[in-house]
């Protein structure tokens, strides 16, 4: 079996909405399998790793994907996304045999909690702790006088730190990160850093002289204009974690991650 995207697309669907799971042909390469679901839904959690359940698995860390394989679990790893949990690894079949497997169940999507304002907060930092971010500077050396001048505006310093820290990517593999700001909306006093693939467009509204404070600006896919009153890191901060934000991804994964292009 060749796996590929379009193929676990297919084992997917064949398990539908509520709860499944499949053994897998032998030799298929169970390791491939949680790289293609990993890039999807970011880094996964370990329920069992050599046969040893972690003892904190419960209902809200996918504790219902361990149930088809009772005992005969040896490696499961899980993602939360949405309504479903998501998992795989290998499990001995009813002869004895392991073998990789790929299992689906429902999640209870937990209530939003209140988010308290913060104020100091180094929206970068954070950004870094929510991503696990680990690598190196991917763009240290940007020439940043040179695109300020070919652009005819300086730009907030925080959006650099984050074409610096991460370069090409998409938060989420939702979030694209513009590694300069596109100027197809000048004539609406927007630059756009960001978008994602429902065409929703991230901005910033560019007016006063000192970028470190535009404000946010979404140009949603119907051309409608969605002002935050924030920064550019805090911002995605928000997106990813605030389950109360009209943008957020809180409510789809549990974990979040940076899809790095250059590493594809």
């Amino acid at each position: 079996m060749e796996l590929t995207q379009a193929k676990v697309d297919d084992l997917l669907a064949e398990l539908g909405p509520g709860d499944g799971y499949m053994y897998l042909p032998r030799e298929l390469n169970r390791h491939d399998l949680t790289d293609l679901i990993a890039d999807r839904y970011g880094a996964p959690r370990t329920l069992v790793l050599d046969g040893f359940t972690d003892p904190t698995v419960d209902d809200s860390r996918g504790a219902a994907l361990l149930v088809p394989f009772a005992d005969r679990a040896v490696t499961i790893r899980a993602w939360a996304y949405g309504d479903q949990w998501v998992g795989t690894g290998t499990a001995r079949d009813a002869e004895g045999i392991e073998r990789p497997v790929l299992v689906v169940a429902h999640r209870e999507v937990p209530e939003p909690s209140a988010v308290v304002p913060e104020e100091g907060v180094d929206w970068m930092e954070r950004l870094i702790r929510i991503t696990g971010w680990t690598q190196p500077a991917q763009r240290p050396d940007v020439d940043w006088a040179e695109t300020e001048s070919r652009l005819g505006t300086a730009l907030p310093s925080d959006y650099k730190r984050m074409v610096e820290t991460f370069g090409a990517g998409a938060f989420d593999a939702y979030l694209d990160l513009n590694q300069e700001p596109w100027t197809d909306l000048r004539d609406d006093g927007l630059l756009i850093w960001a978008g994602t693939e429902h065409e929703d467009l991230y901005c910033w509204r560019a007016d006063g002289d000192d970028p470190d404070h535009w404000p946010v600006v979404v140009r949603s896919f119907d051309n409608g204009d969605i002002p935050f009153d924030c920064r550019t890191a805090e911002f995605v901060c928000h997106v990813l974690t605030d389950p109360h934000h009209p943008f957020t991804m809180a409510l789809w994964f549990d974990t979040h991650w940076f899809m790095n292009y250059r590493d594809r």
